[in-house]
């Protein structure tokens, strides 16, 4: 497994593991059934930082549909730097660090984090044409 997967790899468990804390808040708010009811409009509100997470969950898939191609195209292509590995890392923390501060209702952090994901996306952008 080459490094960049390896963050990849991170990425994906972290992105996929992001629902369980604020579906154990709408559980604690609405109880079993009502979580695994269909949403309605009189449906209890669910904690802020929960809602700001499942905002934070969605921006994680989102912005992984974009990640995740850049480095498997870098993968198929068999291209390494020490700048991709950094890149994919960098990104990986900074998607940590936008759930955070986001949770936390932290708006200009939010985005500071979010710029700083994308700018190691078009890392990895430039350095798949770079290779061509």
């Amino acid at each position: 497994m080459t490094r960049e997967l390896f963050w990849l790899t991170l990425t994906v468990i972290l992105t996929g593991v992001l629902w369980i804390p604020y579906m154990i808040n709408r559980c604690q708010t609405r109880g079993l059934a009502g979580a695994m009811a269909n949403p309605s409009r009189n449906d209890k509100a669910q904690a802020d930082w929960a809602n700001r997470l499942m905002f934070a969950h969605d921006n994680a898939v989102e912005n992984l549909i974009v990640f995740a191609p850049l480095v498997l195209i870098l993968n198929a292509i068999d291209y390494s730097s020490t700048w991709t590995v950094l890149a994919c890392a960098v990104y990986f923390w900074s998607r940590v660090a936008h759930l955070i501060v986001y949770t936390l209702g932290l708006p200009v952090f939010r985005t500071l984090a979010f710029v700083i994901g994308f700018l190691a996306q078009a890392v990895l952008a430039l350095a798949i044409f770079r290779a061509f």
